[in-house]
């Protein structure tokens, strides 16, 4: 970023970085132009998330290629090519040189399917999930599988 160092007391990205093509590159600039003792609130892609496991077992498992990774899963077919997710304590690490990481994942519309599921993501075993989604048993025994990472560091 053509700004200088410590030019901001805030740094706010909501769904960003993970479209990076060097997020690693992209949380240090972060660091970088946040003022000293300030934070940069983000929020990404959590890669062990119920959104995640179901378009694993529609384009890995039933696709006859359950050799995909989550990783390739995101990349290709959760929003944008290239997409990113990061586990906690990968995050912790792309966050590492902040003095202070709180972390928390979130159960979304997405992962209830309580919502459409994009353009591309369509059809009748997802009309049928819609329905039979067991939405209370997945908000009280699923909370650390969220597809959203709120991550607030502190310099």
């Amino acid at each position: 970023m053509s700004f200088d160092d410590a030019s901001f007391d805030l740094v706010y990205s909501w769904g960003v970085i993970h479209h990076s093509p060097n997020t690693p590159r992209a949380v240090g600039e972060i660091y970088r132009v946040l003022k000293a003792a300030w934070s940069g609130e983000d929020n990404d892609l959590h890669t062990w998330s119920l959104v995640g496991y179901m378009l694993w077992v529609r384009y890995a498992l039933l696709g006859l290629r359950p050799w995909m990774s989550l990783a390739d899963i995101y990349a290709r077919y959760l929003e944008s090519p290239g997409t990113k997710a990061y586990s906690v304590a990968g995050a912790r690490r792309l966050f590492a040189a902040f003095g202070d990481v709180e972390i928390q994942t979130l159960l979304t519309h997405g992962d209830l399917l309580e919502s459409a599921a994009g353009q591309r993501h369509r059809g009748a075993f997802l009309s049928l999930a819609r329905r039979i989604w067991p939405r209370a048993l997945l908000r009280k025994f699923g909370a650390g599988h969220g597809l959203f990472m709120l991550i607030c560091a502190t310099k």
